[in-house]
C-alpha cells in the first residue's frame, strides 16, 4: 500500500486555478509595468513550485525512481503517465524557469510578457485535473 501525501497534494493543487486566473488578468491588461512585470514574475514562480512539489509528492508517495532535477520531476510523472503527453512540453519549459526566477532574476525581462503566461492557464487546470483522475484511478478514493 502506498502513503500519498494526498493533504500536501491538495492544498497545492488549490492554488492553480489562482494562479491561472491572475495570469489570465495579467495578459488582459499587460502594459508592461513593473507592478505586473513583477506579479508575472511571481505567478510563474509559484507556478513552478506548484507543479514540482505535487509532483514530488507522487513520486514520493507511489515509490517512482528519485528524481534528479525539475526536469526530472516532470519525466517521470509524465512516464507514469500522471497527465496527457501533451501537457509535457509546457509544463518542462515552465520548470526550466525555475533557474532564470529564483538565481537570475536580475537578469529578467519584467517588461515583457512571457509566453508562458499566456499558455499556462489552461494547462495548469489541466494539470490539476489530470493529477486528480490519476490518483483517483490510483488510490481508488
Amino acid at each position: 500500500m502506498y502513503y500519498v501525501n494526498r493533504e500536501q497534494i491538495s492544498v497545492r493543487l488549490a492554488v492553480i486555478p489562482q494562479l491561472a486566473e491572475a495570469m489570465d488578468k495579467l495578459v488582459s491588461s499587460w502594459d508592461g509595468g513593473l507592478l505586473q512585470g513583477l506579479a508575472q514574475e511571481r505567478a510563474l514562480h509559484l507556478a513552478v513550485e506548484t507543479v514540482t512539489d505535487v509532483g514530488s509528492y507522487l513520486i514520493d508517495g507511489f515509490i517512482m525512481r528519485d528524481a534528479s532535477s525539475y526536469e526530472d520531476i516532470i519525466e517521470i510523472i509524465a512516464g507514469e503517465q500522471v497527465f496527457p503527453e501533451a501537457l509535457k512540453p509546457d509544463l518542462m519549459e515552465l520548470v526550466r524557469l525555475r533557474r532564470p526566477l529564483v538565481q537570475d532574476y536580475y537578469e529578467w525581462q519584467r517588461s515583457e510578457l512571457h509566453p508562458l503566461t499566456v499558455k499556462l492557464p489552461a494547462c495548469l487546470i489541466a494539470f490539476k485535473e489530470a493529477v486528480l483522475s490519476y490518483l483517483q484511478k490510483e488510490l481508488d478514493v
